[in-house]
């Protein structure tokens, strides 16, 4: 679906990757995990095409179809009608198709009945879950997603990790940067651990939380590092 070879990215003086090379296939879900500051969110950006970077970015037919979600995500000063309408426009959806690819995707998220709601009166996790109708509406092949449940409560949290895992389960390629590291293990069916803009471990995830991951990773994961 996407693969990046030898990628560098620089931010000044500071060396966010340091020759990254990672590939996911169709259908896969991968978790990014590692300290802050490790290059998570870069990498993100740089797979969805946001930075300038060094190495190379190839990308399968069908992976032009992508969208991604942000921790904190934007929402415009219009209804939430009118926010998944901009992302119908911009993602190049005949406008004939609107009103059933919006009453679809806030059904799936369960916002239907607010249409008409200013997006920004909406609570926390009720914009995330606006942010995340307005990628799934363009029907995206593959799906970036930055720490997409961190400043949500408990409820809101699994009710996202629900849509995530539902997505999946549809056949969606999802990438996601997390923290938490108990969601990657309900969530993802692979595991790259991030350090200082490098990989260090990349493993199907019951072998990374099984003892498999081994060295810096594996202090991670009991705790010893940040």
């Amino acid at each position: 679906m996407i693969r990046m070879s030898d990628v560098s990215v620089r931010f000044g003086d500071v060396q966010a990757l340091k020759g990254v090379s990672i590939a996911v296939g169709r259908g896969e879900f991968v978790a990014l995990v590692g300290p802050n500051g490790s290059g998570k969110t870069t990498l993100l950006r740089a797979m969805h095409g946001m930075l300038r970077l060094s190495g190379r970015r190839e990308l399968a037919p069908e992976a032009a179809k992508q969208a991604m979600v942000f921790q904190r995500p934007f929402v415009m000063r219009l209804s939430v009608r009118n926010n998944l309408r901009l992302a119908l426009w911009l993602g190049g959806v005949p406008r004939a198709q609107w009103n059933e690819r919006i009453a679809a995707a806030l059904a799936r998220v369960s916002l239907q009945g607010l249409e008409e709601r200013p997006a920004r009166a909406l609570s926390g996790g009720q914009q995330q879950r606006l942010a995340i109708a307005r990628a799934w509406a363009i029907r995206p092949a593959l799906l970036f997603l930055d720490e997409p449940t961190a400043s949500l409560d408990p409820a809101a949290k699994k009710d996202v990790e629900a849509l995530l895992a539902g997505f999946a389960a549809d056949g969606m390629t999802l990438v996601m940067s997390t923290h938490n590291l108990g969601q990657a293990k309900r969530l993802a069916s692979r595991v790259v651990y991030l350090e200082d803009g490098a990989i260090h471990a990349d493993l199907p995830t019951a072998q990374f939380f099984g003892g498999g991951a081994g060295g810096r990773a594996q202090q991670f994961l009991k705790g010893e590092m940040a």
